[in-house]
């Protein structure tokens, strides 16, 4: 049986008079909690008594938010997955996720997913909590992802994530010689008008801005750090692409398959503060066997310059 997810307030001198209502949007407990609280199976006690959001508080009142139990999606199923888990506590779970495999689930791809990895992962070590990725990554970009344990906890990361405050840097290997060390790409992204998937720079997109730097120059590609200003759907694969250096291996976007069978990229680097122990988190990745290999081969010697 699902168990809830439950936090708890101690009210302060200056919170005396404030109704509940007022004090739980301080605490960032949405709308949309709130309604799930009162229709779903929660509540909300002060003192240990059941109380309305109209309640006045009063100095040290103790206040107790218990969120409805999650219902796990129809057709959501857990599966003996290994993950490689470079963290977790009661809130948040950081994975590393190796490429071909999907983020969740999709029609051609219905199993094999982080997420249904997830799931068998909280079945097997009794922990009640559904799939929140804060963090998606495409089925082939390997690397860092950040998920949430429950829906109050993935509002909170999504509201940092939207000011900027969850920062993710990548490496990559793009086609050709990038001859700036460093730049910044601005173009806006939209979807591709004949295609569900593929995305364009397009004037009428989403602003997107992606800074690269050369980490070293190879025979026939760039190594290259990168780091997103904005979130936009396959956003470095479109912009490289658009300044004629496509990702080595992702043929969607024009890369070609005669080094890596794969787009080369990775998410090397997650920050972010921990929404509840208001403490900064810092983890990285190292490149996977298949990205490492490419530069280890004397084929493709780093240039000197």
């Amino acid at each position: 049986m699902a168990k809830n997810f439950t936090l708890d307030f101690v009210a302060g001198i200056a919170d005396e008079g404030k109704m509940l209502r007022e004090f739980l949007k301080q605490m960032e407990i949405s709308k949309t909690a709130l309604t799930d609280i009162k229709y779903n199976g929660g509540a909300i006690s002060v003192n240990g008594q059941d109380v309305t959001v109209r309640y006045r508080l009063k100095a040290d009142d103790r206040v107790k938010i218990k969120f409805p139990p999650e219902i796990l999606s129809e057709g959501m199923k857990g599966e003996k997955i290994p993950l490689a888990i470079l963290y977790e506590d009661e809130y948040v779970l950081v994975v590393n996720k190796p490429s071909g495999m999907n983020t969740i689930p999709s029609r051609e791809h219905p199993v094999g997913s982080l997420a249904n990895g997830l799931i068998g992962y909280y079945e097997n070590n009794d922990i009640s909590a559904t799939t929140h990725i804060v963090t998606r990554l495409d089925r082939d970009t390997s690397g860092l992802v950040l998920i949430a344990k429950h829906s109050h906890v993935h509002h909170l990361l999504g509201k940092q994530q939207r000011s900027g405050g969850v920062h993710r840097s990548y490496e990559a290997f793009a086609e050709g010689i990038i001859e700036q060390d460093e730049g910044m790409i601005e173009a806006p992204i939209a979807r591709k008008p004949d295609s569900i998937i593929e995305r364009q720079v397009h004037a009428d997109g989403q602003y997107a801005c992606t800074i690269f730097k050369v980490a070293g120059r190879y025979g026939t590609f760039t190594h290259l750090h990168l780091q997103l200003k904005t979130g936009r759907t396959h956003q470095i694969r479109v912009h490289m692409s658009f300044i004629g250096h496509p990702l080595l291996g992702d043929t969607l976007y024009g890369g070609q398959k005669k080094i890596v069978t794969r787009q080369a990229l990775h998410c090397r680097e997650l920050f972010f503060i921990h929404p509840f122990f208001d403490k900064e988190m810092h983890f990285t990745a190292s490149l996977p066997n298949d990205m490492q290999e490419v530069l280890e081969k004397k084929l493709y010697r780093k240039e000197r310059r």
